[in-house]
């Protein structure tokens, strides 16, 4: 199973994404049928005389050859013959055998990520619609935003097709938007953009304290090791911070104010925590392609939708708030 995407609050989308340990091998792939099988497939299909299986062009252009066709055959001959036998579905290569939809490995989830993209682009256009330039938080939402469209981006790319290299950027921009998350939270939290020259230097150390972070992340998993298990635990505690912040600005805001809206960050951190148990759930895909991850997905687009509409009511409270005091 791989665990993907959460960052707790929408950056909050992202941390489950990034949770999961992928694994080289799973039980499916060491079935001896199933080796059996991709060899003899290789062998009468891969050569290069005119027996050679020809690929459609759509599946060339998203890289599958094949070898690779092959092992996607054989590991729905061996699921079938499995289900007929009454025996478990297994994973293989680390992920349930998902019939492709247009070449795509896993349909629903670049689907359910499309959505979530298209949730982050749609909050961009609202904060750049209706919140003026010179509010000094607007830069921060524009940014949230782009991080958001970034990590979905390179979601749907990694669920289409899962290499070496689109499992490495979609990690890295979850994570990026995960620790802007963090970043985000405690400028707004504490009106880091607001005060004199010491609080515009603590802004300054804060901003190269998450540049330095990420910077000394990426490095570690890309030169040093690629360790899941770090990852995870890197993620999870930043993705938590932002959460129990949140989660407290969102108390008090209520309480002060008596506003219903001040409440929607905290209904936020319960929504994506309730969505966590489809990760937690794992189960083999129903009809071959929906299964807890990308349901996963689906379940985190209402809340980066009502994330949005707090950003902006919270924008117009506080501009509100300013004329009064002029």
């Amino acid at each position: 199973m791989i665990l993907r995407k959460v960052n707790i609050l929408p950056t909050g989308l992202l941390i489950l994404s990034l949770l999961a340990t992928p694994i080289s091998a799973s039980y499916g792939d060491r079935l001896p049928e199933f080796r059996h099988c991709v060899e003899v497939c290789e062998k009468e299909n891969c050569g290069n005389g005119p027996g050679a299986t020809t690929i459609p062009l759509l599946h060339r252009l998203l890289l599958w050859d094949c070898p690779s066709e092959c092992d996607y055959t054989c590991q729905h001959i061996i699921t079938d013959r499995r289900v007929a036998a009454a025996d478990s579905i297994v994973q293989f290569h680390g992920k349930w055998p998902f019939y492709r939809f247009m070449g795509m490995q896993e349909p629903f989830s670049v689907f359910f990520s499309l959505l979530n993209f298209l949730a982050h682009q749609n909050g961009l256009s609202k904060i750049t619609a209706n919140i003026p330039a010179s509010y000094p938080l607007r830069k921060y939402y524009v940014f949230f935003a782009y991080f958001g469209i970034a990590s979905w981006v390179f979601s749907m790319i990694f669920h289409t097709r899962d290499f070496s290299v689109t499992e490495q950027l979609d990690y890295f921009a979850a994570g990026a938007s995960v620790l802007y998350g963090l970043y985000f939270a405690l400028i707004r939290i504490y009106r880091m953009d607001q005060g004199g020259e010491k609080t515009k230097s603590l802004l300054r150390a804060w901003t190269g304290l998450c540049i330095a972070l990420y910077a000394a992340h990426v490095i570690y998993l890309k030169l040093y090791d690629w360790d899941y298990s770090y990852n995870m635990a890197a993620n999870v505690v930043v993705g938590m911070l932002q959460n129990a912040m949140w989660s407290w600005f969102s108390v008090e805001k209520y309480r002060k104010s008596g506003r219903l809206w001040a409440t929607w960050p905290g209904l936020v951190v319960a929504w994506l925590l309730s969505a966590m148990s489809l990760e937690l759930l794992d189960f083999p895909p129903l009809w071959g392609c929906l299964d807890a991850h990308s349901l996963w997905h689906l379940g985190t687009v209402g809340p980066t939708m009502i994330w949005y509409n707090f950003l902006l009511k919270d924008a117009q409270d506080d501009m509100a708030g300013q004329r009064l005091k002029a």
